[in-house]
């Protein structure tokens, strides 16, 4: 079947559509699926544009509301994962997963689903350590932490995503898998990107805890977007045993919607010519969650997943047949996932803005039919009693002073296999929305795999697209002119937390002398709060 995969779409779905429909007219193909990688933007209205974790000059509505409405409806069926820019108060009330608009369809946190046979697994946000070890305590209102908070990834998603067992097709990440640029053009990579050289020297760059799902889940397709630029790997896995068959990852990075051709790829993926057309549930990852449900945490203390280290009665959360079996069982056998998707805030309307509209904590229905037919505990329902029981004790108002003052530094290690010097990596929380130039021409690279690496990668990554086999990438880099702030302030490279002052950020990105280039570290993908007024949302 013909699939799809777009890196951040930053809510431009007519555009995003309309290239689609641009390319199967072109290629004479008929699209089936359409994968999405992170910031998505699924924005309902003015309240939603508040939770997005972007300045106030970033805040536009784009194009999903009319989606949502029902005005319009999504051409090809849309799988997607968030990013860091989003409207994290309607990615919440879907913890699980759900249907954000007709034919759009959230992976949640983290999940897995199967369309045609083929699995779809993808987790949700991007890594920061001082959050890693949290639960999912955030709601709305957010505060200038939480509304960042709510997008990191969390160690109980990994954990559950540990526990598959049989093969995935397809995986999707918003950040990069730390190292995997070692699979491929590192060098064609640091000519168009070169500001990323001292992460990759270091082996710093992208997420930990992706990598290591990377290394576990060992899928055929890994997609990942966040860094706007074009990157193709092909990592040969290790097996365990001599009986094991060896497996191979090909990564595919987007880059971001128009104007960049980029950002969007067409593949030939295997499928299952019996089966249906609708999305459905995968039981195995619907076991998991039941097996994992008594370890849901709603707090923002740190804690550690169980662990075979003699503390943990039970360590290993992996699912038998006889589970997968039992769910089978209680679907009687039919795993399509219902078309329930429900209006829970008020759309956009042009005419009539809203620019004072207030978001609100909402339990979405699909979320309680879902956790309700599975037994599950609804996140949203237990974050909204513990936020009650915690009013009427005023520890509301110290969690938040807390949270402000917490920088993460005081953390203990992760609980497995995570390695620890990578806990501080460079992972950008902001990556610049907007572009106008670049410093540099730079329409003639490509970031292909390394000739060191196989070359079956090229010939079996189909791309209808007319594009070298190799998978050549076409360069237009993301840029930001409008970070004025920035230079001014002499170019410090700011993450979304903010580092105590001793502890210099600035990059060194120039000649033998250290002479720094100011054009260069406007292209680095800085935090976007260079000003305090830009992070206030009044």
């Amino acid at each position: 079947m013909k699939v799809a995969v777009a890196g951040c779409c930053h809510g431009a779905l007519d555009k995003m559509y309309e290239t689609l429909e641009l390319l199967q007219r072109r290629h004479n193909v008929r699209l089936d699926l359409l994968l999405c990688c992170g910031d998505f933007q699924a924005v309902r209205n003015e309240a939603d544009l508040r939770c997005m974790a972007v300045p106030a000059k970033y805040r536009h509505m784009q194009t999903f509301y009319r989606y949502y409405s029902g005005e319009k409806k999504a051409p090809v069926l849309t799988v997607f994962i968030g990013g860091n820019h989003e409207a994290s108060n309607h990615l919440q009330e879907l913890p699980y997963g759900g249907w954000v608009a007709p034919n759009i369809y959230y992976l949640g946190y983290a999940g897995v689903v199967r369309f045609r046979g083929v699995r779809i697994g993808g987790i949700s946000g991007i890594f920061k350590s001082h959050d890693y070890r949290k639960g999912h305590f955030e709601c709305p209102p957010y505060n200038q932490q939480t509304i960042r908070s709510a997008y990191h990834v969390r160690n109980i998603e990994v954990f559950k995503l540990k526990q598959l067992k049989r093969p995935i097709d397809i995986f999707m990440s918003h950040d990069w898998p730390r190292s995997i640029y070692h699979y491929g053009n590192k060098k064609q990579l640091l000519k168009m990107k070169s500001f990323f050289r001292q992460e990759v020297e270091s082996n710093t760059l992208g997420s930990p805890a992706a990598s290591e799902l990377l290394q576990h889940l060992k899928p055929t397709y890994w997609f990942s977007a966040h860094l706007h630029v074009k990157f193709a790997a092909f990592m040969q896995h290790e097996t365990n045993s001599k009986e094991e068959l060896p497996k191979a990852t090909k990564f595919l990075a987007l880059d971001k919607c128009l104007p960049h051709r980029d950002f969007l790829q067409i593949i030939d993926v295997e499928h299952d010519p019996n089966a249906g057309d609708s999305l459905e549930y995968d039981a195995e990852w619907i076991a998991i969650l039941k097996a994992t449900n008594s370890l849901v945490n709603v707090t923002q203390n740190s804690w550690n997943m169980p662990e075979n280290n003699g503390l943990h009665a039970k360590w290993d959360y992996s699912v038998t047949e006889e589970a997968i079996k039992e769910v089978l069982e209680e679907l009687n056998h039919d795993l399509k996932i219902p078309c329930n998707f429900t209006l829970t805030a008020a759309c956009y309307d042009p005419s009539k803005p809203q620019k004072n509209m207030e978001p609100v904590h909402t339990i979405n229905p699909q979320t309680t039919e879902f956790c309700a037919q599975f037994g599950l505990t609804d996140i949203n329902d237990r974050i909204q009693q513990a936020k009650e029981e915690s009013s009427g004790r005023g520890e509301c108002e110290e969690e938040e002073e807390e949270e402000m003052d917490s920088t993460g530094s005081a953390e203990e290690p992760s609980e497995y296999n995570t390695d620890n010097s990578g806990l501080s990596s460079f992972n950008p929380d902001e990556i610049m929305l907007d572009e106008e130039g670049g410093d540099e021409d730079l329409s003639t690279c490509s970031v292909d795999p390394s000739p060191d690496h196989p070359p079956e990668f090229s010939t079996s990554f189909s791309d209808i697209r007319v594009m070298p086999d190799s998978m050549a990438v076409s360069s237009d880099d993301a840029t930001d002119s409008n970070n004025e702030e920035l230079d001014k302030s002499g170019g410090s490279r700011q993450g979304e937390e903010r580092s105590p002052p001793e502890r210099s950020l600035k990059r060194i990105g120039g000649d033998e002398n250290g002479n720094s280039s100011i054009k260069k570290i406007k292209r680095r993908n800085q935090a976007i709060y260079a000003a305090e007024d830009e992070d206030k949302t009044d």
